[in-house]
C-alpha cells in the first residue's frame, strides 16, 4: 500500500490579502443574502420571534427593528440606510478580520491555559471544517476538546460529533440548524454525568447562543441575517461574533480566513 499523501497546507495571507479574498469569494462585502431577507429576520426578532433569538434571552431591549439594524450596521456592515429596502446588501471585510483577531486573541488564551473547548455548527455544510480545523489546532497546543455524551437527542434528532465537531444528525444527513437544543442537550448531558462544562466553546447560531446565555465563554460566527449573536457581543453576553457569510459556494474558500485565524492565534 502506498503512502497517503500529505495534505496541501493553505498559505497564510497578510490582512490585505484576506480581504481581497473575502470580498472576491464573497463570504464579506456583496454577499449573497438580500437586502429583505436581513431586514425581515431583523423585523421577526424585534417581534419576539424565538426563532430568531438564538438561545438567547433578549427580553424587550430590542423590540424595534431600526435598533436591530444600526446595531447589524456597526458591527457586521450591512447598509446603515433604513430606507434600503430590497437589492444587495453587505458585510464589511474589515469587520470580518477584525472579528477573526478578537477570536484568534481568546483561542490564544485558551491554549495558553491548556483549557477544554467545545467545538459545534448549525452550518455543516459551510463550516463544519472550519471548527475542525480550529479543533485540531487546539489539540495540538495541548487544550481537551470535549467529547460529548453519547445517546443525545434533540429537535427530533441526534446529537453526534464528527471531525472533533458537534453536529445535528437526523436521517443520515446533518443538519442545518438555528436551534439551541442541541446544544442544550450537550450541556445538559455534561451535567448529568458529573462533568465540568467547557471553558470554551467555539460555535455558531443556536449552539453558540444557547451556551452564551448559560454564561459560558462563547465565540462564533454569524451571517447579516442572524442579529442575534451581534446583538448579544455588544450586551456582553457573547466574547465574540464574526461577521461572513456561512455558507458560500465552495467550503475551501474559507481555508485561507482560517490559516489567517490560527496564525493570529499563535496555533500553526
Amino acid at each position: 500500500m502506498g503512502r497517503m499523501p500529505k495534505p496541501i497546507e493553505t498559505p497564510v495571507p497578510s490582512r490585505a490579502e484576506l480581504v481581497d479574498h473575502l470580498v472576491r469569494t464573497r463570504i464579506a462585502g456583496d454577499v449573497a443574502t438580500p437586502r429583505d431577507n436581513n431586514l425581515a429576520h431583523y423585523r421577526k426578532l424585534a417581534n419576539g420571534d424565538r426563532h430568531y433569538w438564538l438561545g438567547l434571552e433578549l427580553g424587550d431591549r430590542w423590540t424595534d427593528e431600526q435598533d436591530v439594524l444600526a446595531v447589524m450596521a456597526e458591527r457586521c456592515g450591512v447598509v446603515d440606510d433604513v430606507a434600503h429596502r430590497f437589492g444587495q446588501d453587505t458585510i464589511d471585510p474589515e469587520l470580518t478580520v477584525a472579528g477573526l483577531d478578537r477570536l484568534a486573541a481568546r483561542l490564544h488564551k485558551a491554549a495558553l491555559d491548556r483549557q477544554s473547548v467545545l467545538l459545534a455548527t448549525g452550518h455543516p455544510g459551510g463550516l463544519l471544517d472550519v471548527h475542525r480545523a480550529t479543533a485540531a489546532a487546539l489539540r495540538a497546543a495541548g487544550c481537551e476538546i470535549v467529547v460529548i455524551p453519547q445517546g443525545l437527542v434533540a429537535d427530533e434528532g441526534s446529537v453526534w460529533q464528527f471531525a472533533d465537531v458537534a453536529v445535528l444528525e437526523r436521517g443520515a444527513t446533518l443538519w442545518h440548524t438555528h436551534s439551541p437544543a442541541p446544544m442544550a442537550a450537550i450541556l445538559d448531558g455534561l451535567a448529568a454525568h458529573d462533568r465540568p462544562q467547557p471553558d470554551l466553546v467555539v460555535a455558531d447560531h443556536g449552539w453558540a447562543g444557547c451556551a452564551a446565555q448559560r454564561g459560558l465563554d462563547a465565540v462564533g460566527y454569524a451571517d447579516c441575517n442572524d442579529p442575534a449573536l451581534f446583538l448579544a457581543e455588544a450586551e456582553g453576553t457573547l466574547q465574540v461574533a464574526v461577521p461572513l457569510d456561512d455558507h458560500v459556494r465552495d467550503p475551501r474558500f474559507y481555508d485561507p480566513m482560517v490559516a489567517y485565524l490560527l496564525d493570529a492565534a499563535g496555533l500553526l
